[in-house]
């Protein structure tokens, strides 16, 4: 199974993602983690990476494209994965089409976690305090979520026109929205 999983930064993409990967016996690629490993080993792209990340901007899509299409080719991706932070944009779901196709895959859904927006800030504010997230100010939050409602929604709106949209309440136990997940995928 090929999925890709969205919602807004705070949304429990990540800790689902994980799960859901080894669920379904396939890649977690997730490029918020590609791009902290390489901001932790000061790379060049990590020193750009970091510039956009702090000031909540995202990563130019030549360097994220180039990434994902390296990381889908590798062997463990071949059957299944859970995309965990791409596309995020119309532009990058063209991109991502053309990369599937070469390969001869395709998305089979598209998971998107429903939560409410104080919520998250709430989340990502307490994230900040556990784990010393230098990018997760209150200030860099909402600025992030600006971003995701302006440049990624869109994409909700396009996968859903294609069928493969499927909605689920994000907010719970993590064990609880992982039934919710499961339940929803195509059989």
């Amino acid at each position: 199974m090929r999925l890709l999983i969205m919602g807004p930064p705070g949304a429990g993409k990540g800790t689902q993602a994980v799960g859901l990967a080894e669920r379904i016996g396939g890649a977690h690629i997730s490029t918020g983690d590609i791009f902290r490993a390489n901001v932790r080993d000061q790379t060049e792209l990590g020193q750009t990476a970091q510039r956009y990340m702090d000031a909540g901007e995202y990563v130019p899509d030549e360097v994220t494209n180039a990434m994902v299409k390296d990381r889908l080719a590798q062997d463990d991706a071949k059957d299944a994965f859970i995309l965990d932070g791409y596309p995020r944009t119309v532009d990058q779901v063209a991109k991502l089409d053309t990369i599937l196709a070469e390969l001869g895959q395709q998305l089979d859904g598209v998971i998107e976690l429903v939560v409410d927006p104080e919520e998250l800030i709430q989340r990502l504010l307490k994230r900040a305090e556990t784990s010393g997230r230098a990018d997760d100010t209150e200030d860099v939050i909402r600025h992030r979520q600006e971003v995701y409602t302006a440049e990624t929604a869109p994409l909700l709106e396009v996968y859903g026109s294609r069928g493969l949209l499927i909605e689920v309440d994000g907010v719970g136990e993590v064990d609880e929205v992982s039934r919710r997940i499961d339940a929803a995928l195509p059989s």
